[in-house]
C-alpha cells in the first residue's frame, strides 16, 4: 500500500466574460455570457480534485488495525506495515483517493 503524491500546478483563474455595468442598466441581456469550451475545461481543471492527502484523517479513524497515524512532528500520515493487514478500507474511504492499494 502506498500514498500517491502529486505536484500541483498553480493556474490563474479564468474570468467569465460579462457585460459592462452601463450596458447592464439599460438592457435585459445576459450579464455573464459563460465560458467558451476551452476556458471552461481549463477552469474545471483548477478544482480541488487533486490526488493528494487533505488531512481529513478518515483513514486513521476507520482503520480496523489502528496502524495509520499522523506524525506529531511532521504532520504526515504514517502506516505501520507490521500491523497492516491490507484490508483496503483506508483506500476505499479516502475522499481524495490519495491511498492506493498496490500489489507487491
Amino acid at each position: 500500500m502506498i500514498f500517491k503524491t502529486c505536484e500541483l500546478e498553480r493556474k490563474k483563474r479564468v474570468r467569465n466574460p460579462s457585460l459592462p455595468v452601463e450596458q447592464r442598466r439599460r438592457s435585459f441581456d445576459l450579464v455573464e455570457e459563460g465560458f467558451p469550451e476551452k476556458e471552461a475545461v481549463s477552469e474545471a481543471s483548477r478544482c480541488l480534485a487533486t490526488l493528494s492527502c487533505q488531512s481529513c484523517d478518515i483513514c486513521t479513524l476507520l482503520c480496523p488495525d489502528l496502524c495509520i497515524t499522523r506524525s506529531d512532528v511532521t504532520g504526515q500520515v504514517e502506516i505501520d506495515y507490521d500491523y497492516c493487514k491490507g484490508c483496503g478500507i483506508c483506500a476505499a474511504v479516502c475522499p481524495k483517493k490519495a491511498i492506493e492499494m498496490v500489489q507487491e
